[in-house]
């Protein structure tokens, strides 16, 4: 994998409910609204998070950021393809959500957003371009949009919320390194 340049731009995303909600509780959706280009989600995962509103001091509803489009997935094409992917990943709470986001990534071709391991490898062995939040971080970084001093702060925040990252703020440096992250 290479690294960002600046002046890269990122792809289209569709990102998860993990990362919406761990981004708002930690009060730094800013970030990605500032940050990403284009950022999709699900009806599904805009239902999920929404349940947790209540939590979010500055937000009512994730259906009303400007900057988040959140996708229907109505037509038949839609329907069939996450019907296949509720089949490999599970019907649970969760696992529609992922479900519905890969969905998103390949009808629409989308890189999928999410820190959930086990779907993750699912999500790459059927092909899917699928990777997590630090990996968004690194590329931010690597565009010029953000410095390491920011994002290994996020990767802190985000963590204090209890969003399950693989390295703490001081660790990413060389943990990214180590994956060609940065």
């Amino acid at each position: 994998m290479t690294t960002a340049t600046p002046g890269d731009r990122l792809p289209p995303l569709v990102a998860d409910a993990m990362v919406i909600h761990h981004f708002a509780k930690s009060d730094r959706l800013d970030v990605l609204g500032a940050s990403v280009s284009e950022l999709s989600t699900t009806h599904i995962v805009a239902g999920e998070v929404d349940k947790y509103c209540h939590l979010y001091p500055t937000l009512r509803s994730i259906r009303e950021l400007e900057w988040l489009r959140v996708l229907p997935q109505d037509t038949d094409e839609e329907l069939i393809a996450f019907e296949r992917w509720v089949n490999l990943l599970g019907a649970g709470e969760h696992d529609l959500g992922e479900a519905s986001v890969f969905t998103a990534a390949e009808i629409h071709r989308l890189v999928a957003i999410t820190d959930d391991r086990d779907a993750t490898k699912v999500g790459r062995a059927w092909g899917l371009d699928v990777h997590g939040t630090v990996w968004l971080l690194t590329r931010l970084h690597g565009m010029g949009k953000m410095t390491l001093v920011e994002i290994c702060g996020h990767v802190d925040a985000l963590r204090d919320t209890g969003m399950r990252l693989p390295c703490t703020g001081r660790e990413l440096p060389r943990w990214a390194r180590e994956r060609r992250l940065l």
